[in-house]
């Protein structure tokens, strides 16, 4: 089954200001707009599960621009949250910075 961007990409998933400071505080940010909106039952515990594969390898790409995601059973589709920091995020052991993240979910 093909699935357009265009399903996936919804304005109540987007924050162009996140607040946060930390990798993980930004990927809390984008959990809890996934959870305002009904698409995690359980945030804390799919939040620890995109931080567990955050840890095991960092998903900073090239230009600023991060996918942390995860496999799981909390969610029945795949979903994504966007958030954008003007200032980023150190999201690596060097210090590189992140500042366009897509935060993933799968089934």
């Amino acid at each position: 089954m093909a699935l357009a961007l265009s399903e996936l990409v919804k304005k109540k998933y987007v924050d162009l200001g996140l607040s946060a400071r930390t990798k993980i505080d930004a990927m809390r940010e984008l959990v809890e707009l996934l959870a305002m909106n009904g698409e995690v039952g359980e945030p804390e515990q799919f939040l620890e599960e995109v931080v567990a594969r955050e840890n095991k390898s960092s998903t900073l790409a090239d230009r600023g621009v991060a996918f942390p995601h995860a496999r799981t059973e909390l969610v029945d589709h795949i979903v994504l949250a966007i958030g954008r920091s003007r200032d980023g995020i150190p999201w690596n052991e060097n210090g590189e910075r992140a500042h366009l993240i897509f935060l993933i979910g799968v089934p």
